[in-house]
């Protein structure tokens, strides 16, 4: 065997291997669909001759998505937006200056990624309870707004820019708090859209979170209108839950395909560093 053929053989492998883990993830996004397109009692059975959209114009019209998304939207953008104000100067810090403890810092910060929100959960309603911010648009947003996985996103991405650029920056003057804002952040573009699609794809699907801090519907998220076709009482309507489903993975999904190549460069730059 030749070393062309070996190689074509190991080519021919690895797309093989590329397709079929690509339709094992599309297959659930797949079975969503069928059975959101699905009519009611035939969702388990043949779809095809019981397609519908009645179970989309229903949800629509049973649930307030334009609230939902108003409210969820607000909530990750507040969420991102401190997420990057925090974590940015922080990783870029651990990158960039030298001081003491940075190796113990850095440590820690990776401490913090293994670390589930469930496990805090407690102490932060019960903070958040004696502020009087129950069912308040500042208790889904406040918990989240210091993040490890900022940090260290930004970390990783400041440790493939060249000195060079910053120490260009200081010979013109350029001072510490100007260097973060004005020099790394318009460099980390990758990281940004990296860091965005997965504090907004992780707070946008949330129900664990504001299902403890809120007492109304009024400041609603996305997640409580697939919920609300949930039940224990021996019957589930999985073609309006699926439907439900849909519409709420929409707006992520077209913003996943907006931003695609700086998400997977910056993972890229995150791996390798």
């Amino acid at each position: 065997m030749t070393l062309r053929t070996r190689r074509l053989i190991g080519q021919l492998t690895r797309h093989f291997l590329l397709a079929v883990g690509g339709i094992v993830m599309l297959l659930p996004f797949a079975i969503m669909l069928q059975t959101a397109f699905t009519a009611t009692g035939a969702s388990f059975h043949n779809g095809l001759s019981s397609f519908t959209v009645a179970n989309f114009t229903t949800v629509w019209a049973q649930q307030p998505w334009l609230r939902l998304y108003t409210n969820t939207a607000v909530m990750t953008a507040l969420i991102f937006l401190a997420q990057v104000a925090i974590g940015l100067p922080a990783g870029f810090a651990l990158a960039r200056r030298e001081f003491a403890g940075k190796r113990v810092a850095t440590l820690l910060v990776m401490a913090c990624l293994v670390v589930p929100a469930q496990v805090i959960a407690l102490p932060n309603f019960v903070l958040l309870a004696r502020l009087g911010w129950t069912d308040h648009l500042a208790a889904l947003v406040v918990p989240f707004a210091g993040s490890a996985l900022a940090i260290f996103l930004f970390r990783q991405f400041a440790l493939t820019l060249p000195q060079s650029l910053f120490d260009a920056a200081r010979l013109d003057g350029v001072g510490p708090v100007a260097l973060v804002w004005r020099v790394a952040l318009p460099n980390m573009r990758p990281a940004l859209v990296t860091l965005g699609v997965f504090s907004v794809v992780s707070h946008w699907n949330d129900l664990f979170w504001p299902s403890v801090m809120l007492q109304t519907d009024q400041a609603a998220t996305v997640p409580y209108a697939i919920a609300t076709y949930a039940t224990t009482e021996g019957f589930t309507d999985y073609g309006m839950q699926m439907a439900a489903a849909s519409l709420a993975v929409l707006p992520l999904l077209l913003g996943f395909l907006a931003t695609q190549r700086q998400f997977v460069r910056g993972i890229a730059f995150s791996v390798n560093n």
